[in-house]
């Protein structure tokens, strides 16, 4: 059983240098993840049986990128209670807005959270979010990481703000 508390998915390994941006996040929140490659297109019997054996894994939720036609978000929702965070990733002449538009449409009943295109780094951050819900210390240490991260971006836009005015 594993021991990770975020399952990392893409559909392919061109989306990991969107996907890497939540891995980033996770890590400076001391985040446990895995990331795998599942395409919903070309291996969807591996994308059930990952969706499926998520919560048994041990995972808490999925975070889940793909461009394109971006049915692997839709289908790992279909296939786990865990949450889903989906995350469309900027690929040909619609640099992500289909990608967009096929996450965050998606059916009654098989919700999936939508970052932005590109939005990885968010995806981390909401994954850091809905885990620190847990009522325990770890809840409460992880809830105070992310208030002084949030605290560190005030602090940098309030520096730029009190200096961009002295412009010579």
């Amino acid at each position: 059983m594993s021991q990770k508390d975020v399952l990392i998915v893409m559909g392919s390994e061109s989306d990991y240098p969107t996907m890497k941006d939540a891995e980033a996040m996770l890590e400076q929140f001391g985040i446990s993840f895995e990331t795998r490659i599942a395409s919903a297109h070309r291996t969807p019997d591996l994308v059930a049986k990952t969706g499926k054996e998520a919560a048994a894994q041990g995972f808490r939720l999925v975070i889940a990128g793909a461009g394109g036609a971006a049915h692997l978000p839709g289908m790992m929702a279909a296939y786990t209670e865990l949450p889903v965070i989906g995350v469309p990733v900027a690929q040909g002449v619609l640099e992500g807005q289909d990608a967009l538009l096929s996450i965050v449409q998606m059916p009654r009943g098989i919700p999936v959270a939508t970052v932005s295109i590109g939005g990885a780094a968010n995806a981390g951050i909401l994954a850091a979010q809905i885990i620190s819900a847990q009522d325990t210390p770890r809840g409460a240490d992880l809830r105070r990481r992310i208030r002084e991260y949030k605290d560190g971006l005030e602090k940098a836009v309030l520096e730029k703000a009190g200096s961009f005015g002295s412009r010579a």
